[in-house]
């Protein structure tokens, strides 16, 4: 009967590559080639289930405050606007919960957010670089896809499962990567035992060759490790096995029973590799893999502690001589590390495995991304989002024809024919219209909510404004379907809207609302719907790259639409809070307000000065 030894949990002092686990190489700067291990499904999930009940256990917490807050300023709100001020603040922080919590994490704590870094999982670019602000806004904008149908994350868990990098949406348009970040904590000292001690005779030369070669002894390895968990006759029938293969190898003592015979061998062979000996058959560059663990292993467990050091408070802890040893190190452990993965010929190591998550992590800690300082804020703010916007004049046509085209198209035939304003708009604004006749004639504005409510609006409708222009630039992960119906979607409902209200005789009611703010607001829209389109365009119209690579780099340019759109947003919804709903302001200042935010509005974007000219450079497709 054939028998057979089951895998045996890993030696003391070496860690086993995951053999379920999928791996990535990238090229570091030292044309070094870095195995990183791919975070998997469960650890990425339960990762996701900390980051949810944190949001969560925050949410509640801030909506207990608001409720607090309503019975406290409630009653008192027209006459106290702290209540309004801080019911606007608080839905900013809900915002923030909502949409900011992944992004600052993965920015500010290079790749972790708090479930992350409980199961040691971090974010990463695609080169192995750490995670800059503007990929993990990307990755976590696009989350609006990846997580649909409502939370259910099955999107995003499709995607993960069939990609070969693990990749979600969001990871696919920002170039990003999820890694698994256990660092071993022991080294990879060859192990001896203690019986080999005793024999070693350090008088007699290193053998050149082992008598075994590597899968043989990995086999004995693995019985001799596990020979006390087996019972006396199963036991007994395995060393029986492996002492007829292994024959020619065993010192033949009659007096010795074989599994003795077979430690015996087990030591002789251990003692040879912890000397470097070649395995048997190795030939070449393969001959030295052991020698290479052998004569290294003490300087890497060494670093290995150091680097320890260095992710735990940055380099920093180090000292100036300490960073300058620690450059020095790792240029020599990328040197081991080439030089390893020669010898073992691209097969799976343990000791390959340990060196190169050392260097990985090292690659990592050195070049991690510079701190985001005001500077360059205001450079990405007013240098490279104008330069793009220039750049980006076909998305742009093709975004302001899907608004514009459906809006004029809905106010004519509102106009038109009024009934159908039952068909394109929700019974509340209906409603509204009805009213606004008669608030017309009164004298009264658009809207009459109290003065003192106006900072609780503004903050509600940026937030809200500002989702808008997230769900279109998600949207072009779905090939620009979603950008173009929330395009059209959005142009429908503010031309009916306009129809209605022209049709009933009361257009400037809706005017003298629209006027302060709309410049900047339609601007905005049109520039989220050109980002989207411009995400959309990498999957499929790629050109020379290809389409991974033309997705990430117009991703990037995406993105300063989108942030433009945002910054656009914050500026026109405070205007739609304290100026728009203002009805003591004749039509012909808010009309001049308008032409103001008009002529602001062209000057940012289309201003060139020479300092400028680098940035449009570097955006050339």
């Amino acid at each position: 009967m054939a028998t057979s030894i089951p895998p045996a949990p890993s030696a003391p002092g070496q860690l086993p590559r995951p053999s379920l686990s999928q791996t990535v190489d990238v090229e570091t700067p030292e044309l070094v080639v870095l195995s990183y291990t791919l975070a998997g499904v469960g650890s990425r999930a339960t990762a996701a289930l900390i980051d949810y009940a944190i949001c969560i256990a925050t949410f509640v917490a801030v909506i207990i405050a608001v409720l607090q807050l309503q019975v406290k300023f409630g009653v008192a709100a027209s006459r106290d606007s702290s209540g309004a001020w801080v019911m606007a603040l608080l839905g900013v922080i809900q915002f923030a919960i909502l949409w900011l919590y992944y992004v600052l994490f993965e920015a500010l704590a290079d790749g972790q957010t708090p479930g992350k870094r409980i199961m040691k999982l971090r974010v990463v670019k695609d080169g192995g670089l750490s995670v800059t602000f503007e990929a993990s806004a990307i990755r976590n904008i696009v989350r609006a896809i990846d997580l649909q149908p409502i939370f259910l994350y099955a999107v995003g868990l499709v995607t993960i499962m069939s990609n070969a990098r693990g990749k979600r949406l969001g990871d696919m348009a920002a170039g990003t990567i999820v890694v698994k970040e256990d660092l071993v904590s022991q080294p990879v000292t060859p192990r001896r035992s203690s019986r080999a001690d005793a024999r070693a005779d350090t008088s007699k030369p290193v053998p050149l060759s082992a008598r075994l070669t590597d899968a043989e002894f990995q086999l004995l390895d693995r019985f001799v490790q596990r020979r006390m968990e087996f019972d006396a006759e199963r036991r007994t029938q395995l060393a029986a096995g492996l002492a007829h293969r292994f024959s020619a190898k065993l010192t033949q003592d009659p007096a010795q029973l074989p599994i003795a015979q077979l430690v015996r061998l087990h030591d002789t062979e251990l003692a040879a590799r912890a000397q470097g000996a070649a395995a048997r058959n190795d030939t070449g560059a393969a001959r030295e893999k052991h020698r290479i663990v052998a004569t290294n292993a003490p300087r890497w467990a060494s670093f290995a502690n150091t680097l320890k050091s260095a992710q735990g408070g940055g380099l920093s802890t180090l000292g100036e001589d300490g960073v300058r040893r620690f450059v020095q190190d790792y240029r020599e452990m990328t040197a081991d590390l080439a030089r390893l993965r020669t010898a073992t010929r691209g097969q799976e190591s343990s000791d390959l495995f340990y060196l190169n998550r050392l260097v990985a992590g090292a690659h990592s800690l050195l070049y991690r991304r510079r701190t985001f300082t005001l500077r360059r804020l205001i450079t990405f703010l007013f240098a490279d989002v104008p330069a793009e916007v220039r750049a980006s004049g076909l998305p742009i046509a093709i975004a302001a024809t899907l608004l514009f085209g459906p809006m004029a198209i809905a106010a004519r035939a509102v106009i038109t024919h009024p009934s159908v304003a039952a068909t394109l708009l929700p019974q509340g604004m209906l409603a509204r219209a009805a009213k606004g006749v008669e608030d017309a004639k009164r004298g009264k504005g658009y809207i009459e909510d109290p003065e003192v409510y106006r900072p609780m609006m503004a903050s509600q409708i940026a937030t809200n404004n500002v989702q808008v222009t997230f769900v279109a630039f998600a949207g072009g992960m779905t090939a620009g379907l979603l950008t173009c119906w929330a395009l059209v979607m959005n142009g429908v409902s503010i031309g009916a809207a306009l129809g209605l209200y022209i049709s009933k005789g009361i257009g400037s009611l809706i005017f003298s609302f629209i006027a302060p703010h709309g410049v900047l607001e339609l601007t905005a829209i049109v520039l989220a719907g050109a980002a989207g389109l411009l995400l959309a365009s990498g999957m499929l119209v790629p050109g020379n790259r290809t389409r991974r690579a033309a997705l990430v780099q117009r991703g990037g340019r995406a993105f300063r639409l989108l942030a433009g759109a945002v910054f656009l947003l914050l500026f026109a919804g405070v205007i739609e809070g304290f100026v728009s709903p203002n009805a003591t302001l004749s039509l012909q200042t808010k009309l001049a307000v308008s032409a103001t935010s008009a002529v602001v509005l062209a000057i940012y974007l289309f201003y060139r000065p020479r300092a400028a000219l680098p940035a449009t450079a570097r955006l050339a497709p």
